[in-house]
């Protein structure tokens, strides 16, 4: 794989990722679906488990973006046609990050929840316990983040990882800081928004952007969510580095494709990260959509 910037324009009728329940079991009632909660050394963890894993073939293993969950993230994409002949060949494991599943409930008081590290560590859990032999990691944002922390530190688990907008630097203290100035009640599904979509998307694009808010405010349980967003914006920085023969770096082992929609607000912190990493095992792809943006991009 090599580190040139390839650029893709694709124009979409209609998002890919925000297609409602109706689409979701079109090509998934092919497939067994079991829905575990798997406790590991950090706490419980909701997985749900599409086909029976193969011993000879890694699973597919995705982790979805703060104001999401497996369901809104990846359920439209999986469902897509063209995902079909993947689906038939691989089996697919999504996580949702603790209480981040459709109908969760409120962490008790005085709930700790976990840090972007404990919840790579929890992964290895999640692999062990469901028997897996190795998995093919896709993240979204947040979820990106916490797949490569987990490959940087279990590469053996780990065959390879498509990440979108992937961020891999500690938030700036600035942005910390307005954050904690603004209020979490007020200001959380706002900073969510802007997360998930550059300034252009939320005023060219008003009814994705509309669909997103009305789900982030309803359908996330929003002190859960609170918790998740704190985790995130406290995460450290991956330090990762691109290696030089003779040196120990720390990068990934397996190979990575790096995506980005080149009107994301993640395109800097995508960029910074392939320059990060080891060339010859990494693809960054830049995407242009040119009617509608999904959310992934």
């Amino acid at each position: 794989m090599s580190t040139q910037l390839q650029d893709f324009n694709f124009s979409e009728g209609k998002p890919l990722l925000v297609e409602k329940e109706e689409g979701i079991t079109v090509l998934l009632q092919e497939y067994e679906i079991k829905e575990h909660d798997i406790e590991t050394a950090h706490g419980v963890v909701h997985v749900t488990m599409c086909g029976t894993p193969r011993q000879n073939r890694p699973v597919i293993l995705t982790y979805h973006d703060i104001g999401l969950n497996h369901k809104t993230c990846f359920n439209s994409l999986f469902n897509f046609e063209d995902m079909h002949e993947i689906t038939q060949h691989f089996s697919v494991c999504h996580v949702n990050a603790p209480g981040q599943q459709e109908g969760a409930a409120s962490f008790p008081a005085g709930y700790v929840y976990p840090s972007m590290d404990q919840l790579a560590e929890m992964l290895p859990g999640v692999v062990q316990q469901l028997g897996l032999r190795s998995v093919l990691g896709m993240g979204i944002g947040a979820g990106a983040y916490v797949l490569t922390r987990f490959a940087l530190n279990h590469p053996s688990m780990v065959e390879g990882l498509v990440l979108i907008n992937i961020n891999p630097c500690a938030e700036g203290w600035m942005d910390w800081a307005a954050t904690k100035i603004s209020g979490w009640a007020h200001a959380l599904p706002d900073m969510v928004i802007s997360h998930l979509f550059s300034k252009d998307e939320i005023h060219d694009n008003h009814d994705l952007v509309h669909t997103y808010r009305q789900h982030i405010i309803n359908d996330i349980n929003q002190n859960n969510l609170q918790l998740f967003v704190k985790s995130y914006i406290s995460r450290r920085d991956l330090e990762i580095e691109r290696p030089i023969p003779g040196t120990n770096a720390v990068t990934l082992k397996c190979p990575a494709l790096l995506v980005v929609g080149d009107s994301s607000p993640a395109v800097d912190a995508v960029v910074e990260c392939n320059s990060k990493l080891d060339p010859t095992k990494t693809t960054l792809l830049k995407v242009t959509l040119t009617e509608s943006s999904s959310v992934c991009l």
